[in-house]
This record gives structure tokens, C-alpha cells and sequence, in this order.
């Protein structure tokens, strides 16, 4: 993995480098970020450049092309170790231990480094357990960095999701981070990090890493899925900066056009005119309960930019050009008089979606309680 392939985090990277250069390397760092963001990522580059072998001093990247970088790039070096939540499956009936699932890791980041907990408990076949990093990985850990770095400068640890660690092995990488083994780097990856020790968290240095922005994501998908750009424009908003989610959802629903929806639904709702309601209610019964729900969280995302929109339109300033006229029209009737209950609405409709209610019905009745909310405007 190189900088290269991540999208944007231009700053992080340039720290992450510096750090290297002046030879100011933290043996703890914590790379914090939310699910489907760079952290995994940024921490398998981070690995790959402190440990190449032909990288410059001032070189932007680790070459790619040497020894310990292939053997990175293919998650194979034997100086490059993970830790990772896991559970018992049909392959692992016992001792589910991270080494065990070795060959599933690296299948698992060969399609993206920025999937998800779900997404790698679906890949192991143990979608319906919960995974965690065991008291049995404790041994496993503690013997792994007993031994000196065999080709590398580092011998690096990842440890992915430190917050589902078992006590066990919580107490024994806190152990490890108050007498660090000599030239080995802990690079901790996790989306909570608020539930880990503080004492673990004490010990660390801190590498915030922040979403994607939406711009992020749709270059990405059309480069590297080729996607077109108004299709990977909608993925990227109903995706709040997850690329990993953008991925996996971009060719779904590839007919269906979001905000044509809720511009046609905004405009029925306010017009109180029922047959128009429940015209639009059997087409959006027709969507499919995924499409529905994605629909709502599509409907949400555009309401907070209308608001935000009547407050500063500054605030949105990377607006689409089919929803620039609509936006800047419908600003008018989302205030912070009804903001709140707008989305109160929204959600309320999501979560019933979500539990299989009858969708022309949860349908019907939203239109109804926005049509009140945005004439009160």
C-alpha cells in the first residue's frame, strides 16, 4: 500500500512522512477514524514507507518496487503482523486466533483497505457472531514481539480494532506500550477509540484522521470504478464520508435517481394534493425496502444542506447542478423553525423501513406530517 492510492488526506500524509524523516517515529500511534475511512489504510502506506529500502529521504512515497515493498504491497513481509477481532467459523471451530485467518485478511484489504467490522465478519463466514480480539491472542501477541525484526528496520504490529480487545489482551498490549520492545511500532486502528483503556490511550500518540469528503469519493469511484459522475456524486452523499460503503453500494440501484425523487416528493408534500401523494407513494412502494431506506438517508442528507443552504449558502458550497436551483428555492420552507421536525419525520420513517412496515403506509404518512412542517415555514 503506498500514500498514492488513498484519496486527499494530503496533510496527514505529509506529517506521517516528516515523522519518518527526522526520524521522530512514535513506537505507539493511534490512527482514529470513523468506519470507511483512510485510517487502515493510511496505516498499511504509513508500515510500507517506514520499512522500504530504496525510499529517498525526502521521497513522497515508499517505491513500490524493492523487496520489502513488494512483500508489503502483498501483506506477506515477515516484519508486518496484524491483530484483528475474529471468532470461531466452520474453517476455525476453536482458538480463533488472528493467524489463523491470515490468508482471509489478505483477500479481505486485496479488495478494499477500507471496509468495515461487518464487511470482514461476512468475509470469515461469522456474519451472525460477534468478533473480538480474544484472551487467546495475548500469548500470541507477547510471543510474536519477543523476536527481533528479521529483514526490516521495524517490526510493525497492526492491531485493527483495538476496542474489541478481550481484557486480556488489553492488559497485555498495555504492558507492551510501558516497556515497548525495542524497534517495534504498534499502529493501533479504531473506530471507537473512546472505549479503550485510558491508560491504553495514555501511551499512544494520536493520528486523527478525518472522513472523506464527498468530492473524495465521487474522484474515486469514477477512476477507479468507473462509474459516471452523477451516479458516483449520489453514492458519495448517501455514503457521509464512508468510502468503503461507497464502494460496496455503488452499482446498486444504478436506475434510480435520488434527488429527482425528493425534489418531485418536497413539491407533493407541500401542495398537499393527495392523488399526487399516493401516486408517488406505489412508486415508491415499487423501490425495494434497500432502496427505500437509502432513499430516506439520501432525503436527510439534502434537507441539512437546504438548511444549511438558507443559513450561509458558503456552508454548501459543492452543490450539484441539477440540485443548485432546487436548494436555493426550497431554503425558503426549511428554517430552524421546522428543521428539527423535519428530520424527526425522515427518521421516523427510516426506522420504520427498517423494521418492515408496510412502506406505502409509512410513506403516506410522512408526506402528510412534512407537507404540515413545511408549510409552517
Amino acid at each position: 500500500m503506498q500514500f498514492a492510492y488513498i484519496p486527499n488526506q494530503t496533510a496527514l500524509k505529509e506529517i506521517l512522512r516528516q515523522s519518518v524523516q527526522r526520524g521522530h517515529v512514535a513506537h505507539a500511534q493511534l490512527f482514529r477514524g470513523a468506519e470507511g475511512s483512510a485510517a487502515l489504510a493510511l496505516a498499511l502506506a504509513y508500515a510500507q514507507y517506514l520499512n522500504c529500502e530504496a525510499r529517498a529521504d525526502d521521497a513522497a512515497d515508499s517505491c513500490g518496487h524493492c523487496p520489502a515493498c513488494l512483500k508489503m504491497g502483498k501483506l506477506a513481509h515477515p516484519d508486518l503482523n496484524f491483530i484483528l477481532p475474529t471468532t470461531t467459523t466452520k474453517s476455525v471451530p476453536k482458538d480463533a486466533t488472528s493467524a489463523k485467518f491470515a490468508a482471509e485478511w489478505r483477500t479481505f484489504l486485496a479488495e478494499s483497505p477500507f471496509q468495515g467490522f461487518n464487511d470482514w465478519m461476512q468475509h470469515i463466514g461469522a456474519e451472525n457472531k460477534q468478533g473480538s480480539i480474544s484472551k487467546e491472542e495475548a500469548g500470541s501477541l507477547l510471543k510474536l514481539v519477543s523476536l527481533k525484526a528479521f529483514e526490516a528496520k521495524f517490526k510493525i504490529v497492526i492491531l485493527w480494532l483495538p476496542e474489541l480487545m478481550h481484557p486480556t489482551a488489553a492488559n497485555a498490549v498495555l504492558k507492551l506500550l510501558e516497556e515497548p520492545p525495542p524497534t517495534t511500532i504498534f499502529l493501533l486502528v479504531s473506530n471507537e477509540p473512546e472505549r479503550l483503556l485510558p491508560t491504553i490511550l495514555s501511551r499512544v500518540q494520536p493520528v486523527a484522521v478525518r472522513p472523506f469528503s464527498e468530492d473524495d469519493i465521487t474522484a474515486y469511484l469514477t477512476t477507479h470504478y468507473h462509474v459516471p459522475e452523477t451516479k458516483a456524486r449520489q453514492v458519495a452523499q448517501l455514503a457521509e464520508g464512508n468510502l468503503g460503503a461507497a464502494i460496496a453500494s455503488r452499482d446498486q440501484s444504478a436506475d434510480h435517481n435520488y434527488a429527482e425523487f425528493f425534489i418531485k416528493w418536497m413539491r407533493k408534500c407541500f401542495s398537499a394534493k393527495m392523488v399526487d401523494v399516493m401516486v408517488l407513494a406505489d412508486e415508491f412502494q415499487k423501490m425495494g425496502r434497500e432502496n427505500q431506506k437509502e432513499q430516506l438517508s439520501f432525503s436527510l442528507g439534502l434537507l441539512r444542506k437546504v438548511l444549511l443552504y438558507g443559513l450561509d449558502p458558503q456552508l454548501v458550497p459543492h452543490l450539484p447542478s441539477g440540485e443548485q436551483q432546487f436548494v436555493q428555492g426550497f431554503s425558503k420552507f426549511v428554517t430552524p423553525r421546522n428543521a428539527d421536525q423535519l428530520t424527526e419525520e425522515l427518521n421516523t420513517a427510516h426506522y420504520h423501513i427498517e423494521r418492515n412496515a408496510n412502506p406505502r403506509m409509512v410513506f403516506i404518512d410522512a408526506s402528510l406530517r412534512l407537507g404540515q412542517q413545511l408549510r409552517r415555514a
